[in-house]
């Protein structure tokens, strides 16, 4: 992906919210109704909980209208949403529009569908819309995996859960906080993890664990080469939250240590597009950024797609 342009007009976070599905449900949950036990899913995924419950508009609301209360703005002033999504409440239309409507913007809404990648997806377009004239966007991370979810599959069900992430970006003066972003998709790896129109989850977990590393450590080096910095200038890395071992292989990979990872899998499990935002912005793991921090997200997902992004914390 290209180096952004020094006289791009930047943007920064202004306000952020999170919210979690209503249920929560522990391994020793899922015990009762397959075979599996809280032992087995820590030490092969970290996860020990997970919230599910909740329309992806519903918890999109929540996490927007806590976003922009963070931020002090009036809805009048949205220049755009922007919602990262795999689980939409309809096939038609798109999510974001009910989201629109239930925050009370007046702006153009539209979903953006990366997979568990979506986040980053949303934010490098939200960057672009702001560098063209907008003044402020609003970026939401929602996902209800266990809509599509197979309850009685404990390679998966013991995985997915439901959340969202919401943040509102707004322009800057200066070069504002993201210094260097990357996208990437290998259509050839579809039939690894998809879910068919009204069907389930279906994954190879092997396969999907191998090529996962291997194609977040790519993305993510490509953007430290565009933003000019290595993995020693990098304070955070706020990876996709999809298994531990992935997480922990990924930064081994990156050199960078795993005290820097924000990690919070052990209490959301995976909620694909709000994954990221949930780890960077909820109250629930020990590591966060703080002001002029490098914050590296990178993830991947179903596509499979990766997506990386470089971000001086705070940057005005």
């Amino acid at each position: 992906m290209p180096k952004i342009p020094d006289h791009v007009r930047g943007a920064r976070f202004t306000g952020w919210g999170t919210a979690l599905g209503h249920k929560v449900v522990t391994n020793d949950d899922l015990a009762k109704t397959m075979d599996t036990n809280d032992e087995w899913v820590r030490e092969r995924t970290g996860i020990q909980r997970r919230h599910i419950g909740g329309s992806t508009s519903e918890l999109s609301a929540i996490s927007g209208a806590a976003a922009m209360k963070m931020a002090g703005v009036d809805p009048s002033s949205i220049d755009a949403l922007i919602l990262a999504t795999t689980t939409p409440d309809r096939t038609v239309p798109g999510t974001s529009a009910t989201v629109q409507n239930l925050l009370g913007l007046s702006c153009g809404a539209f979903d953006v569908n990366a997979a568990c990648s979506g986040f980053v997806y949303a934010l490098v377009n939200a960057h672009g819309l702001i560098a063209m004239g907008a003044e402020r966007v609003l970026l939401i991370g929602t996902d209800t995996l266990a809509r599509i979810t197979d309850w009685t599959d404990r390679n998966t069900a013991v995985l997915f859960a439901d959340g969202s992430g919401a943040a509102v970006l707004e322009a800057t003066s200066g070069r504002g906080h993201l210094l260097g972003w990357d996208l990437d998709a290998d259509g050839s790896a579809e039939e690894i993890l998809y879910a068919e129109i009204g069907g389930n989850i279906q994954m190879e977990g092997k396969e999907v664990f191998r090529r996962a590393v291997r194609i977040m450590v790519d993305s993510a080096q490509k953007s430290m080469a565009h933003a000019g910095v290595t993995a020693d200038d990098i304070s955070v890395i706020v990876p996709h939250q999809a298994n531990i071992r992935i997480i922990s292989a990924a930064c081994d990979r990156l050199g960078i240590p795993m005290s820097k990872a924000a990690v919070v899998l052990q209490e959301t499990g995976n909620t694909s597009s709000a994954s990221i935002p949930l780890a960077l912005f909820a109250d629930l793991g020990q590591t966060k950024p703080k002001q002029g921090d490098l914050v590296l997200l990178v993830g991947f997902g179903a596509g499979m797609t990766a997506a990386s992004a470089i971000l001086e914390w705070g940057a005005q």
